[in-house]
C-alpha cells in the first residue's frame, strides 16, 4: 500500500500497488482484512511509519513499514 499523495503516486510507483494517501487511510483501509499482511511504503518512510502506527492502533496485526517505494522497488528487482 502506497500512502503518498495521488500526484506523487502518479509520478511513479510499484506496478500493482494500491494507493491510499495517508490523509485517506482510515476510510481507505476499511475494506481490508485486519489479519492479512499490509506492506506500507511512501517517499522516505516517514508517512508509512505514521500509517503503521495508525493501522496498529486500529487492530491490523501484520503491518510492515517498507519505507521508500523506490528502495523497495530496487529490492524487488523491478
Amino acid at each position: 500500500m502506497d500512502v503518498r499523495s495521488i500526484k506523487e503516486y502518479a509520478s511513479g510507483h510499484i506496478p500493482g500497488s494500491v494507493n491510499i494517501p495517508l490523509d485517506a487511510l482510515a476510510s481507505g483501509v476499511a475494506k481490508y482484512n485486519k489479519e492479512k499482511p499490509v506492506l506500507l511504503r511512501c517517499a522516505s518512510g516517514m508517512r508509512s511509519g505514521m500509517a503503521k502506527r495508525s493501522l496498529d492502533a486500529a487492530g491490523y496485526v501484520r503491518v510492515i513499514n517498507a519505507g521508500s517505494w523506490q528502495t523497495l522497488q530496487k529490492r524487488l528487482g523491478k
